[in-house]
């Protein structure tokens, strides 16, 4: 999808990106290879034959910054396909109030943890080689809390936040219950956890319990790798409805 996309373009409108796709434009190759077949009124030809050049070559060189910096924010999702072997599905725990517990990456094959009072600092170096995001609610969470306690930390990667993506395709609610209503299930014994019960079994590990933390990590697992089968739902919906 990202490479059928021109709204990240300089004056180009979700407008004119539909006239492209109408008259057959629906990536930047087939656009390239055929300057002269559109119908597009100057400046936006210019505009829009260029970009696609430099978008092109962006992608090719795994830019990454070049889109995020440039896409809406809301439409992140496109890129997804294209920056897959480099995306991290990525979700914290806390103590209920500042201070970020358990940080989960999920790379689509692995799951990497990060705990507080372990090897919670190793997360700002790791989190570098990946080129997209994908959180529930990351934008107002899990990355302000993420900046609070990395200040330095930029996170200059796309970033599909899938809570306000989701909401979209009329998905409401929280992780846990749209995660039901797709018949997307968890272990029963951590099936009904939420974030206060993470923040208690943090409270409870704190305390000398180290059972509680091997929940709280099996938690936090579920909840990353969760974020995956999400994802791809999101953007086949989104793409099927989108294009013509």
């Amino acid at each position: 999808m990202l490479t059928s996309t021109y709204i990240h373009l300089a004056g180009i409108t979700e407008s004119l990106e539909r006239q492209l796709w109408q008259q057959g434009a629906y990536d930047w190759r087939t656009l390239l290879e055929t300057p002269n077949r559109w119908s597009i009124a100057e400046p936006y030809r210019t505009a829009v034959l260029q970009g696609a050049a430099r978008s092109l070559d962006a992608l090719e060189r795994e830019d990454y910054a070049f889109f995020a910096g440039r896409l809406p924010v809301c439409e992140h999702w496109r890129a997804l396909p294209e920056f897959q072997h480099r995306t991290a599905y990525l979700d914290i725990e806390t103590d209920g109030s500042t201070t970020v517990t358990v940080i989960g990456v999920y790379d689509g094959t692995e799951v990497r943890q990060f705990v507080q009072g372990d090897n919670l600092d190793a997360f700002p170096d790791f989190i570098h080689q990946f080129a997209l995001l994908v959180t529930f609610n990351g934008l107002h969470f899990d990355l302000p809390m993420l900046g609070h306690a990395f200040p330095h930390l930029v996170f200059d990667q796309l970033h599909i936040d899938l809570r306000p993506t989701l909401r979209r395709l009329g998905l409401r609610g929280g992780l846990k219950r749209i995660e039901q209503t797709l018949g997307l299930m968890r272990d029963p014994d951590i099936e009904g956890l939420d974030g206060w019960a993470a923040v208690r079994l943090w409270q409870a590990y704190r305390a000398g319990h180290t059972t509680a933390l091997e929940t709280l990590l099996r938690y936090n697992r579920e909840d990353v790798v969760n974020l995956k089968p999400l994802a791809e739902l999101a953007y086949q919906r989104l793409r099927a409805r989108l294009l013509p």
